[in-house]
């Protein structure tokens, strides 16, 4: 029996959705397990060129089951919106479910994100605006509307009153916005519901049947360590957890059923959004970090903001590990580097009174903390031609060592370039 969380060790953006894809193809079952449309992992194969923000990487295999777990925000125009665009393109359909205990990104949430992140300004948290923290919110505060709530309107219509009678006091008199009427709302919602059926099930039976059987089962994570709100750069994380430990109750598995944690780590640092961000680079070397990176540069899969850059930091990469919980790591965009005579990498941080320490510390320590750099020689050349590992420089083998020991997680699988074929196994 393998259950795998695939999971991002520092703030988003490693990679993880090449290396669901390319896992994909030895697993029964892909799982969504938290997060929603807030971001996108870029996928690229024999169809082109693909950011995927609320299906499940799997969906390019035929025999993949991908299923939206009960821990997802789902964003139902997303999820359809893409389900056509895989089709126009020439994807063949694939197999997916969605839980019947998932919830629903309403309207009302990503236009509260817009209202609050304007109102914030400059003391905004980053926000992608597509309604995560106003969904989360209601979700504990038991204002949520499922997926089942759909398919009874009198239920639907009785939650969707009592989810709008305090949003339209805020509505109303803190951000001067008309009110919202429940019928605006139970249009749209029919609407989804009618689209959505075919979809829906009790996905919590069907993988843990699954699992008593001996399917291989992937369960992809969002976002990294870093954005976790108890455990990452607090407030300027995300509103779920986006840990391995998380995967199992997101997904609907015991929580003894995950064997493997595969930490996902760029060979060097990049960021979307706000927060502390030590190793961060400025001016042209961050441009030219940026412009190398990956298939068409460091942007936002979701925003289309340009991702600020850094260089590789062990103190926070060594510390997204440990709370992942990781069995192993994946090193991605190692081919990235090849232009630079020397390598720094950000090995401790030297803190506002001077102290140096190799921990990563709590949030208000991070934004006046100062990186502290090692160079390591460069290779100087493309390596994206790579197949195996010893057929690599003996730099960029250098290279995968030194952070293979400043992080203690086995690297198993090194990344050379955006596409399946472009990963070679250790």
């Amino acid at each position: 029996m393998t259950v795998t969380a695939i999971v991002g060790a520092n703030w988003g953006d490693e990679g993880k959705g090449k290396m669901t894809d390319v896992l994909a193809a030895q697993s029964s079952f892909v799982v969504r397990y938290q997060g929603g449309s807030n971001a996108g992992h870029t996928i690229i194969n024999e169809y082109g060129k693909f950011s995927l923000h609320m299906l499940p990487s799997g969906v390019f295999y035929p025999f993949v089951t991908n299923v939206i777990g009960p821990g997802t925000a789902l964003d139902a125009e997303m999820l359809l919106g893409e389900l056509k665009e895989l089709a126009a393109r020439g994807v063949p359909e694939p197999k997916l479910v969605l839980s019947e205990r998932a919830q629903v990104v309403l309207p009302v949430h990503r236009l509260f994100d817009e209202l609050e992140e304007e109102r914030l300004g400059a003391k905004g948290f980053g926000s992608t605006k597509r309604g995560i923290a106003p969904f989360y919110g209601d979700k504990y505060a038991k204002l949520g509307i499922q997926i089942a709530d759909l398919f009874d309107q009198a239920r639907l219509l009785d939650r969707v009153e009592q989810l709008l009678a305090a949003k339209n006091v805020l509505l109303e008199h803190l951000y001067g916005r008309p009110r919202i009427q429940p019928e605006q709302l139970m249009i749209k919602l029919i609407e989804q519901a009618e689209s959505l059926a075919p979809f829906v099930c009790d996905t919590t039976e069907l993988l843990q049947k699954a699992y008593r059987e001996g399917e291989s089962i992937l369960l992809e994570g969002q976002l990294g360590a870093l954005r976790d709100p108890d455990h990452g750069i607090y407030p300027f994380s995300t509103s779920s957890s986006t840990l391995a430990g998380f995967a199992p109750v997101g997904a609907g598995l015991p929580a003894y059923s995950v064997t493997n944690v595969i930490a996902v780590v760029k060979a060097y640092s990049s960021c979307v959004g706000a927060g502390p961000f030590v190793s961060e680079l400025e001016g042209s070397e961050a441009d030219e970090l940026r412009r190398r990176g990956g298939d068409a540069g460091e942007y936002g899969a979701t925003t289309g903001r340009p991702r600020r850059m850094g260089w590789f930091d062990a103190v926070a990469t060594r510390y997204g590990c440990m709370i992942q919980g990781a069995t192993e790591a994946v090193l991605t965009n190692l081919d990235v580097l090849g232009y630079l005579d020397e390598i720094p990498v950000c090995t401790a941080y030297q803190l506002a009174d001077g102290t140096i320490t190799d921990r990563f510390p709590v949030t208000p320590k991070l934004h006046t903390a100062q990186p502290l750099l090692t160079r390591l020689p460069g290779w100087k050349c493309d390596i994206s031609q790579v197949k195996q590992f010893h057929a690599l420089p003996q730099s960029a083998k250098q290279y995968i060592d030194y952070i293979e020991s400043s992080i203690g997680v086995k690297i198993k699988t090194v990344s050379v370039g955006p596409r399946r074929e472009q990963v070679i196994e250790r």
